[in-house]
């Protein structure tokens, strides 16, 4: 296999994607509807949630599109939370309401993202998301939102023009953020799916009978060459902080202007994928960073686009 595997860039998918949702905006925008509009709701202090909603809102005003966010304290009580949901689904000027996890522990997540109304839930939590998704037929259209970093996958894969129909597809991770909605979006594209976890046995062994390879357990270089069958393609989810200067070196041998950033910010960037020992083997694999992290947002301008034409086609229909 050749050393230099097709890299799965998202940086200028992503870019494009944003360009395509700024300009069905401006031309919304231009013959005298409003601009679709996001809000985020974030509970607590956590720095890492502040980063990500700050990123968001800064996208949607880049797209033209209208964004909020809602910051309530740590200690808020569900009641109150629930309260400012119940608010953001009876706004008609809102079109997609996100829970920004994870939440304070007090808060019960589940009860909190399915509080999300169904039609404005773009993040593609709800159960009822959920199920239209595992419902739809192979390549039909998707009526329901659908979880913004798996389907952003199978648009990078997609416009890099990688064959998914009929291959053999192994998912590693089984989140419903994650892991779950990736398998059901790869059995629609007509991929034979196998999804993996802790409790399988083998998992090398598995993993090698994968034509494309889908990784999402947040554990640092977890999948080596050993998980690998020449020719694959492997598509790396993690983003794991490496704050070890040895284990940083030993992920990224040589590499220049890794040490450099390592030395400036106590930390590097690694995602679930041995990268370094996993890439000879590979047709084509996605960087961390610069691969499926620059596409989470970029697909939740998409779904926000997505929620407001739905919402306005049914307004149109009942009037």
């Amino acid at each position: 296999m050749s050393n230099h595997p097709l890299i799965l860039e998202g940086k200028p998918i992503a870019a494009a994607m944003r360009s395509e949702v700024a300009a069905r905006v401006a031309e919304l925008t231009a013959g005298g509807r409003r601009p679709p509009k996001l809000v985020a709701v974030l509970a607590g202090d956590d720095p890492a949630s502040k980063t990500y909603v700050a990123s968001k809102t800064k996208a949607c005003a880049d797209a033209g599109m209208a964004s909020e966010s809602r910051r309530l304290a740590a200690d808020t009580p569900r009641e109150t939370l629930l309260a400012e949901i119940a608010g953001l689904n009876a706004d008609p000027s809102v079109d997609g309401v996100l829970v920004q996890l994870p939440l304070p522990a007090h808060l019960p997540e589940r009860e909190i993202l399915e509080a999300v109304a169904p039609e404005k839930d773009v993040d593609g939590f709800h159960p009822e998301n959920v199920g239209r998704l595992w419902s739809a037929k192979p390549g039909g259209e998707l009526d329901g939102l659908t979880p913004a970093t798996p389907t952003g996958v199978i648009e990078m894969l997609r416009r890099y023009d990688v064959e998914i129909s009929g291959r053999h597809a192994v998912v590693v991770g089984r989140s419903n953020i994650v892991g779950k909605p990736m398998a059901a979006l790869l059995l629609r594209e007509s991929c034979t799916v196998t999804v993996c976890h802790s409790r399988t046995r083998d998992l090398p062994a598995v993993c090698r009978l994968a034509d494309l390879l889908v990784v999402a357990v947040g554990h640092t270089a977890m999948v080596g060459p050993e998980h690998v069958r020449e020719g694959a393609v492997v598509v790396d989810v993690g983003i794991n902080r490496v704050t070890d200067a040895a284990a940083a070196e030993r992920l990224y041998p040589g590499d220049a202007r890794r040490r450099a950033g390592f030395e400036k910010r106590g930390y590097t960037l690694a995602g679930d994928i041995d990268y370094h020992r996993v890439a000879p083997r590979c047709a084509a694999i996605t960087p961390v960073p610069g691969g499926v992290g620059q596409l989470t947002v970029a697909q939740l301008l998409v779904n926000t686009l997505a929620a407001y034409r739905r919402r306005e086609a049914g307004a149109a229909d009942a009037g």
